[in-house]
């Protein structure tokens, strides 16, 4: 039986094409191979595991995804009673199937509550719906797939009264207990499947919890009427009915393709790929552009690096580099610096001449060399953030920082390892002892500091900000060392940029890895 689930229903929204790719193993499918992602899925687990203590004493439907028919028989069998929460009840109508995070039902009134580990804050107004009255780009998979949730209970029970939620992180709360992470351990099942290991049984053994809920009935009400559209020229029920009809025929869609969608299909080939797999991006393109291999092996606009003027481009009909002109791109120059335009385009003519050399911009590095001091210093942090804090007082999603390394290469060419820090102690927050252990092992040196990415920085700023809400004696002293090794990020409060100088160091400097 051929369901068309909420997963499927959102990936139509992004692509119909994609429900014919889904499900049939002859293609390449970059998410089921992606680590992050499932990490990400992973964290998600705690999140809804903690979101049901709010709503105890209710029963979970712990059947197999695809055991649709089972799992609505008991979801029936529970929802006789007059009030009742349900873990994962499970709704089936004409072929459309989908399991709600959390069920609550008092009498004919149903709120439908759907666990995400994202964000908020509850004062942000314009969280969903922006100022102009649009929906919030990022936010519209999500309140569309709770709006296909609704659809479908809807349909089973006409007469229910349904409000809905989005139940996530609050941002402005703190963890009252330490180790909040740690009590929802993850674990495999036997059959494969994620589960969760809860060390609390009652919300009351956390103390405050960091979850807050949205009340998004009004906005489902408006996808429902029309008010939002994921696809101008398909309605909400238009879009149901469509992606039900494909994915339960096996059709292909045919869906015009888009520089947008295009661009980040997962249904393409790498070279990781097995080499028996077919491409659906290719198929696509071989269908309605009639491409051949001509076509596919000529550069095009799709991995141009940062590239926002795609979607013109492709509705004009300029696919490949050849095509372009530096008009296309709108050229911008600038002294003593690549911009994001000249690196378009040089990237262009490079593929375009088959010129694999490397670009060194040498007056430019020839400068930025005369500025260096030796020692060089090359730091690399490790840091973890999480939904669900790992120390008390700390808010969903803070930084924290548990490890460095730090390498010095001198003027002779000598490479050390000079020291490292790694705090591995069970509910210790590390972050300031980590500060003191770098300004330890900075202090006597004099010399430039690379850093491997923006991220050192922006861990710093977060810390300095923990400090300066600190209690810590020596927070003064730490603040000035973060002061004198980053600049503050741009619109902060405080503003900094390398204002001083602490045991002879220089600030960041950046390596760019090309």
């Amino acid at each position: 039986m051929r369901v068309l689930s909420k997963s499927r229903f959102k990936l139509g929204l992004e692509c119909p094409n994609k429900l014919f790719y889904t499900s049939n193993k002859e293609y390449a499918n970059a998410k089921k191979e992606d680590t992050f992602l499932e990490a990400l899925a992973q964290g998600g687990f705690q999140v809804e595991e903690l979101a049901r203590l709010h709503f105890p004493g209710g029963t979970l439907i712990d059947e197999d995804t695809w055991e649709y028919k089972k799992a609505w028989n008991m979801t029936q069998m529970l929802l006789k009673q007059e009030n009742v929460i349900i873990y994962e009840a499970a709704f089936l109508f004409e072929g459309l199937y989908i399991k709600t995070d959390i069920l609550v039902k008092k009498g004919n009134i149903i709120d439908l509550i759907e666990v995400k580990s994202k964000s908020f804050l509850p004062d942000d107004e314009f969280l969903f719906i922006g100022k102009r009255g649009g929906m919030v780009a990022g936010w519209k998979p999500y309140l569309f797939d709770v709006a296909f949730q609704k659809h479908v209970i809807q349909s089973c029970y006409p007469h229910w009264k349904i409000n809905s939620f989005i139940m996530m992180a609050d941002k402005s709360k703190t963890a009252s207990v330490d180790g909040l992470n740690q009590l929802f351990r993850i674990t495999k099942k036997g059959n494969n499947r994620t589960g969760i290991i809860s060390k609390v049984n009652a919300i009351e053994e956390i103390g405050n919890s960091v979850l807050g809920r949205k009340n998004v009935t009004e906005i489902v009400d408006g996808i429902e009427s029309n008010k939002h559209k994921y696809n101008e020229n398909l309605t909400f029920q238009e879009s149901i009915l469509i992606f039900k009809e494909l994915y339960e025929n096996e059709t292909y869609a045919n869906w015009p393709t888009s520089f947008s969608a295009c661009k980040k299909c997962e249904f393409k080939l790498t070279q990781s790929n097995d080499v028996k797999l077919k491409s659906g991006f290719k198929e696509c393109f071989s269908k309605q552009h009639k491409w051949g291999e001509k076509e596919f092996n000529q550069p095009n606009i799709f991995d141009i690096y940062d590239f926002r003027k795609g979607n013109k481009l492709f509705q004009d009909g300029i696919v490949f580099k050849k095509d372009l002109t530096v008009d296309n791109i709108g050229l911008k120059v600038e002294a003593e610096k690549l911009t994001t335009s000249n690196r378009q385009w040089l990237q262009i003519e490079k593929e375009i001449n088959n010129d694999s050399s490397y670009y060194v911009d040498k007056d430019g590095l020839k400068n930025e060399l005369e500025k260096w001091i030796f020692p060089l210093h090359f730091i690399d942090f490790e840091t973890s953030m999480s939904a669900l804090p790992f120390n008390k007082g700390l808010k969903p999603y803070e930084q924290v920082a548990f490890q460095f390394s730090h390498h010095i290469y001198h003027e002779n060419g000598i490479v050390e390892h000079a020291n490292q820090y790694i705090n591995n102690t069970i509910r210790e927050f590390p972050n300031f002892k980590f500060v003191r252990a770098l300004r330890d092992a900075l202090i006597n040196y004099e010399g430039t500091i690379f850093r491997y990415s923006h991220h050192e920085n922006t861990i710093l700023n977060a810390i300095y900000i923990q400090l300066k809400d600190s209690d810590e004696p020596d927070k003064e002293d730490l603040m000035s060392f973060i002061q004198t090794i980053s600049h503050s990020k741009r619109g902060s409060a405080i503003e900094w940029s390398r204002r001083k100088r602490y045991g002879g160091f220089m600030g960041f400097r950046e390596v760019l890895l090309l």
